[in-house]
């Protein structure tokens, strides 16, 4: 072959190559092949009993890491794991969620629960404290709590209604209010009396040991069929919306484990709750506690209807920023912002939803 020939056939090489690249996409999809998902009750006992496994090798994901929150228990900090991509899907109840959303974290939510209970997040005082019995004996106390948290929304709305709203930035209430986003730090202001009051989920790890020892009592709670109770106080999933757009298959694998998982769990709770004792280093008491007392919320039901989880929203936003929520008059989710927040492929007649 010529010299002439030779570079001919070499430039038609280059261009032909050229021309198949502008046919491939600007950015292919990376194979993902393993997750972080946080450490949770349920989680662990997906882990344990393979439910986690046989969804994710479906579609090869492979390596599965359980994330624990660790010993600060700092409330807010799977928000900064999400963005960081340290956890790819995020557990809160919704009015946290939201206003992670409001304060400009792009995500979506991909399940969200059955409406709560009363049960689910009592006000709690000292046990030995005579003085507090009820939510009257609050008035000029000292109340604490994580600020973004149903540990606010509760009792914001429960004292609301007793007529002893609780201080804000924008406004001083009857009841003094103190900001503590450490667990162990709010417990020790209660039990020392550095605080007379707080609100938990009598279900987590802390409050239920404290609770089933003797330490505090309930004093108070979410009124029944209030705007915590129905709105604000439903568990939700959520996930960085680009993960989402790219791998909606893993989440859909996240969501049949997280019922097959809740399901088992209900039929065997002995046996879940020596597998959550040991996966989550406390006594199976408290395991057990966790999964049948009324306060539980790790195993709800979910909300299959995107509309629903919609309206959801915007009832208990408006609610909260009516009664002077000091975060949500500043940052609000618009009517928009709230149906893109509502990934409807993962509910009720989506491509990934659990419920078809």
């Amino acid at each position: 072959m010529s010299t002439n020939l030779r570079r001919l056939a070499k430039s038609v090489l280059l261009a032909s190559g050229a021309y198949a690249a502008t046919l491939l996409p600007a950015s292919a999809k990376e194979a993902l092949s393993s997750i972080n998902l946080q450490l949770r009750p349920w989680t662990v006992v997906a882990q344990e009993k393979g439910f986690l496994k046989a969804e994710f090798d479906k579609i090869g994901i492979t390596d599965i890491n359980l994330i624990a929150s660790g010993t600060a228990e700092l409330l807010g900090a799977e928000s900064a794991a999400l963005n960081s991509n340290s956890i790819a899907i995020a557990q809160r109840m919704v009015y946290p969620a939201t206003i992670h959303k409001a304060n400009g974290l792009d995500a979506v939510i991909v399940w969200l629960s059955e409406p709560s209970d009363q049960y689910r997040t009592p006000i709690l005082a000292r046990a030995n404290n005579d003085e507090i019995n009820t939510l009257a004996d609050l008035e000029g106390k000292k109340f604490g709590s994580s600020r973004v948290s149903c540990y606010f929304t509760s009792p914001f709305e429960a004292l609301a209604k007793a007529g002893l709203p609780l201080d804000s930035r924008l406004k001083e209430g009857k009841v003094r209010y103190q900001s503590i986003d450490n667990s162990a730090a709010t417990n020790a202001a209660l039990l020392s009396g550095a605080i007379d009051a707080t609100a938990a989920h009598l279900a987590v790890n802390n409050a239920a040991a404290l609770y089933l020892s003797g330490e505090v009592k309930v004093i108070g709670r979410s009124p029944d069929d209030g705007v915590y109770v129905n709105g604000a106080g439903r568990v939700s999933y959520f996930a960085m919306r680009d993960f989402v757009d790219e791998y909606p298959e893993a989440i859909h694998a996240f969501l049949i484990a997280h019922e097959k998982t809740k399901d088992w769990i209900y039929h065997n709770i002995d046996e879940a709750a020596d597998i959550i004792a040991e996966g989550t280093r406390v006594p199976v008491e408290i395991a057990k506690f966790q999964i049948t007392d009324e306060s539980t919320y790790e195993f709800m039901k979910g909300e299959p209807d995107a509309t629903s989880a919609r309206e959801n929203i915007v009832r208990f936003q408006d609610w909260y920023v009516e009664q002077g929520d000091d975060i949500l008059t500043e940052r609000q989710l618009t009517a928009a912002q709230v149906h893109d927040f509502v990934d409807e492929r993962f509910f009720a007649g989506g491509q990934y939803s659990v419920y078809n």
